[in-house]
């Protein structure tokens, strides 16, 4: 049997960045994407997010892969949120998402970080977070 901690910090944001995700539809949409990842083997340490994106903290199982994490995640969180009716309009994530490793020494950061995403946000938007992302971690801009 193989024994595997991947870290993976994940960030994805609504679509065209619509600030939908008050703090009382956090709390109502993040638990759904808990059961649901765990009926589907995904362990899901730590989620938060802001008003327009989420992060999340998981640690990759041996055989999942990130790509098909975020289409479960992101694609029955969507279909939950208007099943259930909780924005005018279909709900849509955006395609695009962000995910990086984190070492095993960095995971309370991490933790620590997303926990405290409404502290985070008084002083910086989500474009500038991305940007700040994309410095750090040697992304290219996108389009």
């Amino acid at each position: 049997m193989p024994f595997v901690k991947i870290w993976i910090h994940l960030v994805w944001s609504t679509k065209n960045r619509e600030p939908f995700l008050t703090k009382e539809i956090r709390q109502k949409v993040f638990m759904p994407i808990r059961e649901n990842a765990n009926e589907k083997g995904i362990y899901i340490d730590f989620i938060n997010g802001h008003i327009d994106h989420v992060h999340c903290l998981i640690s990759l199982g041996v055989s999942q892969n990130i790509a098909t994490i975020m289409q479960l995640i992101k694609g029955e969180s969507s279909f939950w949120i208007n099943k259930n009716n909780l924005c005018a309009g279909k709900f849509e994530w955006q395609e695009e998402y962000f995910a990086v490793s984190v070492s095993e020494s960095m995971v309370d950061k991490v933790r620590d970080y997303i926990k405290n995403q409404e502290r985070h946000h008084q002083f910086k938007t989500y474009a500038e977070e991305q940007e700040d992302f994309r410095r750090i971690y040697g992304f290219e801009k996108l389009g």
